[in-house]
């Protein structure tokens, strides 16, 4: 990973070690993996999340099934990569989780449908009167489609700062974090689909 343009500031053993030396050199991103002695990835993650809440956790995980996807998310995950991906993969995902992109492996998307599937009809249902405007509706559609920032603001022709307003603006709307539960949050309400 050094090779790739990174600098490793630390490895740990477990969960609970993890949580510690994110709290110590509060990296731009952890790779993690799910299963872990003392305190597993999701836990693991939840704790990094509410401590140094700057820190982008990457799950890299043998774990497939929707269940533990969903659980990392809801954690505060940013991504989530399965073990038979490429080193070069896991650098792209590292990179783009630094720039605030969300990660997910593509054999996990129809596992994600299944999650979003198995999901009830909102608990509150949705009003007549927009929760998001029409155009933060299209940036939504834009990156439930797997598009970056520099993407949507190319295809939605404004600036990625814009990109960036319009997801800050979507966040507190839905109350979400960050990207990954802006759109588990959208898909719930019925804005956006997946493709």
């Amino acid at each position: 990973m050094v090779d790739a343009g990174f600098d490793v500031v630390a490895q740990a053993g477990d969960g609970a070690e993890a949580v510690r030396l994110a709290e110590r050199y509060a990296p731009d991103v952890v790779l993690m993996d799910v299963s872990m002695s003392t305190t597993d990835g999701v836990e693991a993650c939840r704790q990094m999340r509410s401590i140094v809440p700057n820190t982008r956790v990457v799950m890299l995980t043998m774990h497939t099934d929707p269940e533990t996807l969903s659980a990392a998310l809801r954690a505060g995950a940013v991504g989530y990569l399965v073990k038979d991906c490429t080193t070069d993969e896991v650098a792209e995902a590292v990179r783009l989780a630094a720039n605030g992109d969300t990660v997910l492996s593509p054999q996990l998307a129809e596992s994600l449908l299944a999650e979003v599937r198995r999901l009830n009809e909102p608990q509150h249902p949705v009003s007549e009167e927009r929760i998001v405007s029409e155009r933060e509706e299209e940036v939504l559609q834009l990156i439930t489609d797997g598009g970056s920032t520099p993407e949507v603001a190319a295809k939605m022709y404004i600036s990625q700062k814009t990109v960036k307003n319009h997801l800050a603006s979507i966040y507190q709307k839905l109350g979400a974090r960050d990207r990954t539960q802006a759109v588990l949050a959208a898909m719930r309400l019925g804005i956006v689909t997946l493709n």
